[in-house]
């Protein structure tokens, strides 16, 4: 049995359905076009590299959502 391609998201296990752009996996997770900061394999992305910036198996992806506050 072939074990379906998974990324640690934020410290837990998640599934993807195979290289994925990071850009298709902030939409799957409901966050495209809000302020986010994303850290994938230890590194800082830039949201102009979301779409071109592939997430494989194995991949550790942190994501912080930004909120306002005072």
């Amino acid at each position: 049995m072939i074990a379906q391609p998974a990324i640690t998201l934020n410290g837990s296990p998640h599934p993807i359905p195979g290289p994925i752009t990071l850009e298709r996996l902030l939409e799957t997770l409901d966050l495209a076009g809000k302020p986010v900061v994303v850290e994938l394999n230890e590194q800082a992305v830039f949201p102009r590299d979301y779409p071109c910036t592939l997430v494989d198996n194995g991949a550790r992806i942190e994501i912080v959502t930004l909120a306002a506050g005072g």
